[in-house]
């Protein structure tokens, strides 16, 4: 009896020592959170100071940002959106991923899988992340399928890459190899990751034909073009102001060691504002700039980033993860151009 009662105590006093120790990271992790959003107060006050002191210069950075927006990412992006929300809101686009179903399930992926890729690939940024959060809420996939789902379909758009981006190199072939580096960069960790995984054995969606096919695609799409419109000129913007004030000066300082200056100042740009990152490195002219466009667009930057954890986090995707993985993405897509030239 004494020994059964001194094997309980032991058992009782290691319960205990779990247990806190599971505060001690929750209390962490609260604290995290609250010096985050104390940052977050700081930076978006810090950013209104800057506009009021220089609304000149300010507000011309932001017209540059809708000029791009307009001029750059809404002719390339608009029609494929809406293209898109059609062939999703019509089933089409669960017929076009079904021969797919077979796959995911060999890579341990839920029945989604299919869809959601072909979607994310086809749109691009975040239509990727929307749909992952969609199946998640929808009860087509849990957190741990979601995670996968979120790992693999966080793609950029080939209209936008080749189109946009390509268009910048002047249309010679650039832009379909940075293509087809950011999708093999995305989807071999994706894939690596699933494998190494338990299987997800959610069923395949149903995706059926809309009530109102063309109002909700249409609104759907130019909603979700005028959102990423937003998003750009914000985070345009912000990165201005974040070089004025020398807060990217440590990035740019990094990447000045393997870089010349002008490239260096555009990459740590891309790290803020994906799209006027890529406009930046072409027009330093560096011999580096296709695989360092490859690396923006892999990774994001924050805006893009924040556009899709404000879906994933929903879907209990945890954003250092996610960012961690798409870091990963983003320097294996840069040794990729770096080794095919």
């Amino acid at each position: 009896m004494r020994a059964h009662y001194g094997t309980d105590k032991v058992r009782y006093s290691g319960a205990e020592k779990k247990q806190e120790a599971t505060n001690a990271i929750q209390s962490f992790g609260k604290k995290l959170k609250k010096a985050a959003l104390a940052a977050a107060i700081f930076a978006l006050a810090a950013m209104a100071a800057a506009i009021i002191a220089r609304p000149e210069k300010y507000i011309a950075k932001c017209a540059e940002g809708i000029a791009l927006w307009t001029q750059c990412v809404l002719p390339a992006l608009l029609p494929f959106m809406v293209i898109c929300a059609l062939m999703l809101n019509s089933g089409a686009a669960g017929k076009v991923s079904r021969p797919l179903h077979g796959a995911c399930s060999a890579l341990k992926l839920p029945g989604c899988a299919a869809a959601c890729l072909v979607m994310g690939a086809a749109s691009g940024y975040p239509a990727g992340s929307r749909m992952v959060y969609g199946f998640y809420a929808a009860g087509l996939t849990d957190g741990y399928g979601a995670k996968k789902l979120a790992y693999m379909c966080s793609l950029c758009g080939p209209l936008f890459t080749m189109g946009t981006v390509g268009g910048m190199f002047g249309y010679g072939g650039q832009g379909a190899k940075l293509y087809a580096a950011h999708i093999v960069a995305v989807l071999v960790p994706a894939i690596i990751f699933s494998l190494a995984g338990k299987k997800c054995n959610a069923p395949a969606p149903d995706l059926k034909r809309s009530g109102n096919l063309l109002e909700e695609s249409f609104y759907g799409a130019v909603q979700s073009a005028l959102t990423a419109g937003a998003f750009i000129v914000f985070f345009y913007t912000a990165a201005a102001i974040a070089q004025d004030f020398y807060i990217l000066y440590p990035f740019e300082r990094l990447f000045n060691l393997f870089m010349d200056e002008g490239a260096a100042q555009a990459a740590a740009y891309g790290l803020i504002e994906m799209t006027g990152g890529c406009a930046a490195l072409v027009k330093s002219g560096s011999a580096l700039a296709l695989p360092l466009c490859g690396f923006t667009i892999t990774f994001g930057g924050a805006s893009i980033l924040l556009q899709q954890l404000t879906y994933l986090t929903k879907a209990g995707v945890r954003p250092l993860k996610f960012i961690g993985m798409k870091l990963l993405q983003a320097v294996l897509c840069l040794f990729i151009l770096l080794a095919i030239g």
